[in-house]
């Protein structure tokens, strides 16, 4: 259920063009939420992808992470948030969700 309403979001978030041209994949322990955003329009899907950046969260921190109420870098420093892959992808993911 919960990975539904992530996937949903992330797919709100994203819109049809979001300009990062990358893939990153969400990890979690309900699932995968993959998201290509190098074809118009952006792809959110439930596959397990290899990806340019992998964020390693549970569905509801990552949840908190996207309405504000956990801080990416306290996440990070925490351990609630691990992030494989493409640094800068991450930063323009971080950006795309502050927004």
């Amino acid at each position: 259920m919960s990975l539904q309403i992530l996937t949903d979001r992330i797919r709100n978030l994203v819109g049809n063009d979001s300009g990062m041209d990358a893939t990153v994949k969400f990890k979690t322990e309900e699932g995968s939420v993959f998201v290509d955003t190098t074809q118009i329009p952006n792809v959110v899907s439930n596959e397990d992808r290899e990806a340019d950046c992998v964020l390693e969260v549970s569905t509801k921190n990552a949840l908190q992470l996207m309405d504000g109420e956990l801080n990416p870098m306290t996440a990070l420093m925490m351990g609630k948030l691990k992030i494989k892959g493409d640094m800068g992808i991450a930063m323009k993911i971080a950006q795309t969700f502050g927004s």
